[in-house]
């Protein structure tokens, strides 16, 4: 069975349509966590909180909200506890947070959070620079919180970045990407967003390794990731579905990136996921107006807090 929801399951075969391609997709907005991180403005707690809510009106069934991390190293997102305090918990909306440690998944649970999303790549170097850890250190670390967060009750969701290139080492082989693919799911995560961090793929690229991974990633464990770099992002997500990928992540307004990855300006936008997923008649639950309204109160919610801090 399929996690549509918290609360709701649906079946495959109300997921896929005799092609392969899915009837249904879920949307993963990362637009509050990786949209936020990548931003030189610091936006107000309650600001971010009115940000989620609208997103939450949409449709959205999962919200990253922030991160829980060291402060230090991601100062946007310091407010990850009280901006978990201002949420209303929508029913049915799964709010997750990002954590890096133990002390993190402990601040996340104090929270209150209903999932946690853990990270690792596919690059040695990008790992290293990105959190510190070989990709051997990370998972063992991983081992161990994913067992307590599932102890928690949580959904546990893991990132192997730098699936098809590493700005450090450039293009990164499907047979890199696999053994981390296999120790995750050795672990128990529930999830696995495969991520182009620096949005460098082209479809090709997408089938190549779509076709590597399904084998040993079921489709409905497989999520998709994808920066708009080069401009191919929606290009990419059609290359995905033809595999009957299920599960993309997507920033309304296409904001972010990744502050410890050159090169990676921004994510796929939510509302361009949308426009094409209705071209083809797939489902989301989504309001693409909304979405918009969402995507338009940060881009001047941004600029204004921008215009303050300079003037600072």
């Amino acid at each position: 069975m399929l996690q549509a929801s918290k609360n709701a399951l649906i079946s495959p075969a109300e997921v896929f349509n005799t092609s392969g391609v899915p009837r249904g997709v879920r949307v993963v907005e990362v637009g509050p966590r990786d949209g936020l991180q990548n931003e030189s403005a610091i936006v107000p707690t309650e600001d971010k909180a009115a940000f989620i809510e609208l997103l939450a009106q949409s449709g959205l069934r999962d919200i990253e909200v922030s991160s829980f991390v060291s402060p230090g190293r991601v100062p946007q997102l310091a407010d990850a506890g009280e901006l978990f305090a201002l949420l209303s918990q929508r029913p049915g909306v799964r709010y997750s947070a990002l954590v890096a440690n133990e002390r993190g998944l402990e601040r996340a649970l104090a929270a209150g959070v209903d999932g946690i999303a853990l990270f690792t790549a596919a690059s040695e170097a990008f790992a290293l620079r990105n959190i510190g850890k070989t990709i051997d250190r990370s998972l063992e670390l991983f081992g161990a919180l994913a067992g307590q967060a599932k102890s928690a009750g949580l959904w546990v969701r893991a990132y192997v970045s730098t699936a098809f290139a590493c700005p450090f080492t450039g293009p990164t082989a499907p047979a890199a990407v696999l053994p981390v693919v296999s120790r995750l799911l050795d672990i128990g995560v529930d999830e696995i967003s495969v991520a182009d961090t620096i949005g460098s793929a082209r479809p090709e690229d997408v089938a190549i390794l779509t076709e590597a991974l399904l084998p040993l990633l079921p489709a409905e464990r497989f999520a998709y990731h994808f920066h708009d770099t080069r401009g191919v992002a929606l290009a990419n997500v059609e290359a995905a579905l033809e595999f009957g990928i299920s599960v993309f992540d997507a920033a309304a307004g296409g904001l972010g990136g990744c502050p410890f990855a050159p090169g990676a300006p921004g994510n796929l936008a939510t509302e361009d996921l949308l426009e094409l997923l209705g071209r083809r008649g797939i489902a989301t639950g989504v309001d693409v107006e909304s979405i918009r309204v969402a995507s338009g109160m940060l881009r001047d919610l941004l600029r204004l807090v921008d215009n303050s801090q300079q003037l600072c």
